[in-house]
């Protein structure tokens, strides 16, 4: 097997030596091409990702390496003036707010394939490989970059984060203060539905636009808002539905937001767990698979297969995204 140094892929070797040392039985595992694997993986982690679904992707393609950097420019604001005629109209001066998206995370997996196991087998290895090293990488990435979402809510002026990590309830109605919200749809409760309203009303006070909103939550908060009690009806969440692609859960809008499940939120400490909700536009994300090889085990008769992704998440938009601890009983 030969390495085309220019072309970043592995060729067969015509030596039928080399081949058998690389095989068994006629077995072309050994036949790897890591570009085209990078982008198998890439496509697996791409549609189970709920990241990729509720953040702004567009920067993706301009990194390569960890330690990369994109200069994101935010959006001026603009001043609009009454028009009298014959006045001069007062101009606003641009002035360019630069962020920057640092790529400073990174994950690697690798894996054996053996040769004899993958030639007897009827399972597609290489397929069932890129498939678990494509979800493993998502629970890393969804997990990482959540948490710096959960980390950027801004908790002043505006205040968007609702109740606090305790084991006290908040009373029903009462969304701010030391305490979680109690969900559930008892008269001393918060019904979750009413929680996912107010989120909704704190984004509209910032004039978020409705269309790119999403809402994430564990398993636990959904068991409760699709509950024996709750007034939502089948059109409203169809969990049948649930988890098809990218943990998008309701067939369709609730509150204005698109619904998505995760079990990749922190643990909490006190409250029984946390959700998040937002824009499209409050998080960049970048990331990709920065090298992906095939090296023959020196001790055994197999492939080991090993790749590096690279990512950087940044809040743009601290406003653009609410929190809440919660409570069951």
């Amino acid at each position: 097997m030969a390495y085309n140094q220019s072309d970043q892929y592995f060729e067969p070797s015509t030596d039928s030596d080399a081949n058998f040392a690389n095989s068994v039985s006629g077995q072309n595992n050994s036949f790897f091409l890591p570009a085209v694997y990078s982008k198998k993986v890439l496509n697996f982690f791409r549609k189970a990702s709920v990241v990729e679904a509720i953040t702004n992707t567009d920067y993706s393609g301009e990194i390569a390496n960890f330690g990369d950097s994109v200069k994101i420019i935010k959006e001026p604001t603009i001043t609009v003036y009454q028009y009298e005629r014959g006045a001069d109209v007062t101009q606003t001066k641009l002035t360019d707010q630069e962020i920057t998206l640092v790529v400073d995370t990174a994950n690697a997996f690798k894996f054996k394939v053996d040769d004899i196991e993958s030639n007897m087998s009827h399972v597609n290895w290489r397929e069932t490989a890129s498939s678990a090293a494509a979800y493993a990488l998502r629970d890393a990435f969804d997990e990482g970059v959540i948490a710096t979402m959960f980390s950027g809510v801004s908790s002043s002026s505006p205040n968007h984060v609702l109740g606090s990590d305790s084991a006290t309830d908040l009373a029903a109605g009462t969304f701010d203060g030391t305490g979680n919200l109690d969900i559930g749809f008892g008269t001393s409760e918060h019904d979750p539905i009413d929680v996912l309203g107010h989120m909704a009303r704190l984004l509209d006070d910032q004039n978020i636009p409705e269309e790119g909103r999403w809402f994430v939550a564990p398993p636990q908060f959904y068991e409760v808002l699709s509950g024996t009690a709750s007034k939502l009806l089948s059109v409203d969440y169809n969990a049948g539905q649930g988890s098809i692609r990218n943990g998008l859960v309701s067939s369709g809008k609730l509150r204005g937001f698109n619904m998505y499940k995760t079990n990749n939120i922190a643990s909490t400490s006190n409250a029984a767990g946390k959700v998040i909700a937002g824009h499209i536009s409050s998080t960049a994300t970048a990331q990709t698979i920065t090298s992906s090889e095939v090296l023959r085990d020196p001790d055994s008769f197999g492939d080991i297969v090993r790749g590096l992704h690279v990512y950087g998440a940044k809040v743009l938009r601290s406003e653009a995204l609410v929190s809440a601890f919660y409570g069951v009983d």
